[in-house]
């Protein structure tokens, strides 16, 4: 037996591979879940019930959609350019503490809130695109790894963070809690919903996904993207600057994770925490992976993973089940969908 590369996968293979990878990772985590003495198909149900069977589950699924988004965009756009974006949590805190302290500044107050939102907003995808730039110039200039360089500035960051929110940016109201000031009011993003924390994020979320498909697939740029990600030599020969397309996806990716930063504080926080985020940049990278790496696909993806994590909770009180279940499912995804890619690009021959 061996593996022959095939020449041109199919279309049909390629959309069929993420739903089967899912179907083969809901299989494996239904037999954890008979093992633990429940009936998989009972949990499921229940996982679904809690995710979207009433108003505050939708509301609350979607909320979770939106960061997922963002930061599997990021990590889609990096690696489609072979740029190994592992700093998403980083830039993700860094984006949400640029615009708890740009909140700060008196004028930000003063402003309108069409003017402050959007302002804001550009705060936190600055500082989350500044976060990765540096890894990339150690890489053009010295040939550092940027997987090692991006992994350990996600835990300088949240130290950052946690260094500005028990110092500088510390909310004195807050009964000595480490958190930061509150936003001002100009920039807290409406909601989409009443009383839910369903926010307007959500749309520049699906915005954004949308403007990156159509940016990869229609633009000279995402052309350029493509090429440096396939052969960065041949890229080269054909006249593709490589430093100027990496910085140009590194300013692309790290604004995007900081923005996920910056729209979780604008839309349900108010303010930051070292708890801000549970892991939403790491998810962004399984997100990407599950889409195969497709800005279209990391809506779905994303939807999927809040789906687990929501739905889970219900799930793990009806049948006392625990909740971790839904972050084995998510892994075995992960998992089984690197199986896919590979078996979309190679045939097993006798």
């Amino acid at each position: 037996m061996r593996f022959e590369r095939r020449d041109h996968p199919s279309r049909l293979l390629t959309v069929l591979a993420p739903l089967g990878a899912v179907l083969a990772a809901l299989i494996v985590a239904g037999l954890l879940i008979a093992i633990a003495g429940a009936n998989p198909i009972r949990a499921y149900g229940l996982i679904l019930k809690g995710a979207f069977g009433s108003r505050l589950g939708i509301s609350e699924t979607l909320t979770r959609t939106t960061p997922l988004i963002l930061t599997g965009l990021a990590a889609a756009v990096a690696f489609r350019a072979r740029l190994w974006n592992i700093g998403g949590e980083g830039q993700f805190y860094l984006g949400a503490i640029a615009v708890a302290g740009f909140g700060m500044m008196p004028m930000v107050a003063a402003m309108p809130a069409p003017l402050a939102i959007l302002t804001s907003l550009i705060a936190g995808a600055v500082a989350g695109m500044l976060l990765l730039l540096g890894p990339l110039l150690l890489r053009l200039k010295f040939g550092v790894d940027e997987v090692v360089t991006t992994l350990l500035l996600n835990f300088v960051a949240v130290l950052f963070v946690s260094l500005m929110i028990e110092g500088a940016m510390k909310d004195p109201l807050a009964f000595g809690w480490p958190q930061s000031v509150p936003i001002p009011d100009s920039a807290v993003l409406p909601k989409l919903l009443a009383r839910s924390r369903l926010h307007a994020g959500l749309l520049i979320a699906l915005a954004m996904a949308a403007a990156i498909w159509w940016l990869q697939a229609r633009s000279v740029f995402g052309m350029k993207a493509r090429a440096a990600g396939l052969n960065p030599r041949a890229a080269a020969f054909a006249g593709v600057s490589l430093p100027k397309t990496l910085v140009a996806v590194a300013c692309l990716s790290g604004g995007l994770a900081g923005l996920a930063g910056a729209i979780e504080v604008m839309g349900v926080k108010g303010y930051v925490t070292t708890d801000l985020s549970p892991s939403y940049g790491y998810s962004g990278i399984v997100i990407a992976m599950l889409a195969n790496l497709n800005p279209l696909g990391v809506i779905l993806a994303a939807l999927f993973s809040a789906t687990m994590f929501v739905g889970a909770d219900s799930m793990s009180r009806a049948l006392s089940i625990p909740s971790y279940i839904a972050d084995v499912t998510v892994a075995l995804s992960l998992l089984t969908m690197l199986v896919a890619i590979f078996l979309t690009q190679y045939r097993v021959r006798r």
